[in-house]
């Protein structure tokens, strides 16, 4: 059969003659008939496969007549050609050498004769067959038959079954037309409810704004289609949901799964599983502009395959990938404004204060409260220390420990200067972190604190489950980490100001006017306290030998003294010219005495040239009536103005006590 010859059924003969009057009954008032329907010339070349099966037809109906048994048939076209009939004419006929069929296709008449080519004395009887309504020729019928019966006879038996074939003929060219008509109604109908489905749920799509509602109608509207099959929403890592039947897709062993090679490559998969399971799998890609954003995994037993519309659920699947593009670019529009607002109320929050450890603890408590995260440490490189020190962690155990620059997580993102992020710890670990191994946690985003263009640390967020962070907060870490490190750069700026202006250039102790002020909180808040003054003796005399510029060494050099023989705690502090005083928290006179003899050995025993100093000391505790600054740097002073009196390199405490 040629590729051409199912055509047939698609347009049946006289179809258009349907809608172009002809073929009515003479008789017939109004409307058509199926007796008006007829073929047409442009039909001829598709006919083979009607005649075929209006041949088999016809030899049903002649089953039980015996006189028939001695001829043998076939039905030619308009041309001569073979179409149908008894197999072991073909070849003969096949040649367009017989008379008869000869006479019969140009005479458009009924001819016979004698062939005895074919079967010794056989008759060949040929008769045409015409349409109905235009009386064109279609095709003839023709009999071979033996001799004996005689030629008169076996041409009226031909005329007789010819007219039997026509009949079966427009019988079953009758019966293809209404055949066809049924289709095309059960398919209008298809159409029609498919589009009906279609709209219905395209307009349920489109009212949703919420991601996780499109992928629940997308899943429960293909239930409602098909309640037996069983139904899975495979989403990329981006776009996680929490409805029970959307599943992460997860790119391992790709070629072995159908909605992963669906995803892959983007268009529609079908895998047939044999016996036992003898169940189908289908994965139809859910798209949209921009891409594949998952895949919808439909597995069905096999018999309800053939019943499944497949172009409806890629439509459907198409309407969902639409869908959810439009809500995830809804959400993402309201994500930024949401991340705009955080951003600018954290910046306004962290302007809000000049104090590192505020703005440390303050930016840890909103990074955990935005990003919803479990941990959150913040790392700061302390040259000091030589290394990363945790300077804010809620993990308590972690604070202030330092690690060293190179050290786990942490350092991978201080020295590459690229942010982190981590699915699973336990699968994907590129360095060690103990602040995962101590909280359990399996997810992670890092990224490095940059302070006026430098990176200065990292912050570090994490959680215990997998695959937690999503690019978008990875994304916002990022955007947050740029604007604390602003204001850690001020807060810098604003210590580096004030460390200036409450120190002395030249011994890089503090000034008098800050010492005035710790000594003033210390009173409010302390028991008790001591104060030591300072005096390099004969210090006039020091410049006049050796000049100003040695004069400032000496006077560093016993600054440097005074620092390294402190506590931590302790102010030292320049109070003027060769003056310098000590302030003690909750140091009392005893003790203070003792600092002040370690100060005034060490000066005498290590500065070059050798200078000595003299040491004034006041105390305050809660029970004095009177309690000032004043008060105390008076005591210290006149106890200096006695050592200096008595003979200086000496110690005398307030009330003129020697020591």
């Amino acid at each position: 059969m040629s590729e051409e010859q199912p055509k047939v059924y698609e347009r049946p003969p006289g179809y258009a003659d349907m809608f172009n009057d002809a073929g009515r009954n003479a008789g017939s008032k109004s409307g058509l008939s199926l007796q008006g329907l007829d073929i047409t010339a442009y039909d001829y070349p598709y006919l083979q496969t009607l005649i075929e099966k209006s041949y088999s037809e016809w030899q049903k109906e002649n089953a039980g007549a015996e006189a028939l048994k001695k001829f043998r048939w076939a039905v030619l076209s308009h041309q001569g050609a073979w179409l149908s009939g008894d197999s072991e004419l073909r070849e003969y006929f096949a040649a367009g050498e017989d008379g008869a069929v000869h006479r019969s296709l140009s005479d458009k008449m009924p001819a016979s004769g004698m062939n005895p080519g074919l079967y010794e004395g056989s008759v060949v009887c040929s008769v045409p067959l015409f349409t109905r309504s235009e009386g064109d020729l279609f095709a003839v019928m023709v009999s071979v038959s033996p001799g004996s019966a005689g030629e008169e006879l076996a041409l009226m038996v031909t005329e007789s079954q010819a007219l039997l074939f026509r009949t079966c003929f427009y019988r079953k060219f009758e019966s293809m037309f209404v055949n066809d008509l049924v289709r095309v109604h059960d398919h209008a109908k298809l159409e029609a409810y498919r589009r009906s489905v279609l709209f219905q749920y395209v307009k349920r799509m489109h009212v949703q704004i919420d991601v996780h509602s499109v992928l629940s109608e997308a899943i429960e509207s293909v239930l409602a289609l098909y309640p037996e099959a069983k139904v899975e929403l495979f989403m990329s890592q981006d776009h996680e949901s929490s409805h029970p039947l959307v599943r992460p897709l997860l790119l391992q062993h790709w070629q072995e799964d159908v909605y992963v090679r669906t995803f892959m490559e983007g268009t529609l998969t079908i895998r047939e599983h044999p016996e036992p399971q003898n169940t189908v799998e289908i994965g139809i890609p859910m798209g949209g502009k921009q891409g594949v954003y998952g895949v919808l995994h439909i597995e069905v037993d096999k018999p309800v395959l053939p019943d499944m519309d497949l172009e409806l659920l890629g439509m459907m699947a198409d309407a969902a990938g639409t869908a959810f593009e439009n809500a995830k670019l809804y959400e993402q529009s309201n994500l930024m404004i949401h991340e705009l607002r955080m951003i600018n109320e954290l910046t306004q929050r962290l302007n809000k204060s000049l104090h590192l450890a505020e703005i440390f603890q303050f930016a840890n408590h909103e990074l955990l409260k935005i990003l919803e995260a479990d941990y959150c440490c913040i790392l700061i490189y302390n040259a000091e220390l030589g290394g990363l020190e945790v300077v804010s962690c809620n993990a308590e155990w972690l604070a202030k420990e330092v690690f060293e620059k190179d050290y786990g997580l942490g350092g991978l993102v201080y020295h590459s200067k690229e942010p982190l992020i981590l699915s699973d710890y336990n699968e994907e670990r590129p360095a060690e972190s103990k602040l995962m191994e101590t909280t359990n946690s399996s997810s992670m985003i890092a990224t490095p604190l940059t302070v006026n263009g430098e990176v200065r640390g990292v912050v570090l967020l994490t959680h215990a489950k997998r695959h937690y962070f999503s690019y978008d907060s990875y994304r916002l870490l990022q955007a947050l980490t740029s604007h604390i490190g602003l204001a850690i750069g001020n807060a810098f700026l604003h210590a580096e100001v004030r460390r200036m202006a409450n120190r002395d250039m030249l011994t890089e102790l503090y000034a008098r006017h800050y010492l005035d002020e710790v000594i003033y909180e210390c009173q409010n808040r302390d028991f008790c306290g001591a104060l030591i003054v300072i005096d390099i003796d004969q210090f006039k005399q020091v410049n006049d030998t050796f000049g100003h510029q040695r004069g400032d060494k000496i006077l560093k050099q016993v600054s440097n003294i005074v620092k390294s023989t402190i506590r931590h705690s302790d102010i030292p502090a320049r109070w003027g010219g060769e003056e310098l005083a000590v302030y003690l928290p909750g140091i009392e006179i005893q003790q203070a005495v003792q600092v002040a003899e370690r100060i005034r050995t060490r000066v005498a025993e290590e500065t070059d040239p050798r200078v000595t100093v003299s040491c004034g000391i006041s105390e305050w505790n809660w029970t004095n009536n009177k309690i000032s600054v004043e008060s105390l740097f008076y005591r210290a002073d006149m106890a200096l103005y006695e050592a200096k009196k008595n003979g200086r390199n000496r110690i005398v405490v307030e009330k003129a006590e020697t020591v």
